[in-house]
This record gives C-alpha cells, structure tokens and sequence, in this order.
C-alpha cells in the first residue's frame, strides 16, 4: 500500500519515484519523533527532501541529506522528556 501511495503521489506531483528510499525516510522521521520531538518527524523529511531536490534530487542527493540530519541527531543534547502521566 505504502509504494502505491507513493507512487500515486508522485504521478499527481509530476515526479519520478524512482529514488524514493520509502525505507530510509521512515527510518529518518522515526529517528526524528524519537529523538527529537514527534512534530519534528514530518518537518525533518521535509527539509531533507527540500534540500536534496535543490541539489539535483537524485539517490545520492538524498542519501547524503539523509545521513547529514541522521548524524545531527546522532549528536545532539538528549532532551528531558516529560513524564508520562499514569493512571
């Protein structure tokens, strides 16, 4: 359903889906919800598609932005989370 989706998405975009790492990308906004904050998930994928398309948008364009935000949030301060509230 997933590659559907995103194959959909491409054809009403006018795009190739060809390079989309579906994978990597979930991979990304899980790391980003995780370790950063949920709203930040969606927001990094963006940025990261934003920033490979300005690059010419292929595999290797996304992969090295990829990596970037991955090493980034690799490396950066652990947040306090708030406790979750009990019942």
């Amino acid at each position: 359903m997933l590659e559907n989706w995103v194959d959909e998405v491409g054809e009403r975009l006018s795009l190739s889906t060809a390079d989309v790492q579906v994978a990597e990308i979930l991979d990304l906004a899980k790391e980003a919800a995780h370790n950063v904050a949920r709203p930040a998930a969606p927001l990094t994928t963006f940025l990261v598609g934003y920033a490979a398309g300005l690059k010419g948008g292929g595999r290797d364009e996304i992969a090295t932005a990829v990596g970037e935000v991955l090493r980034l949030i690799e490396t950066r301060p652990q947040e306090p989370q708030p406790d979750a509230p009990t019942d």
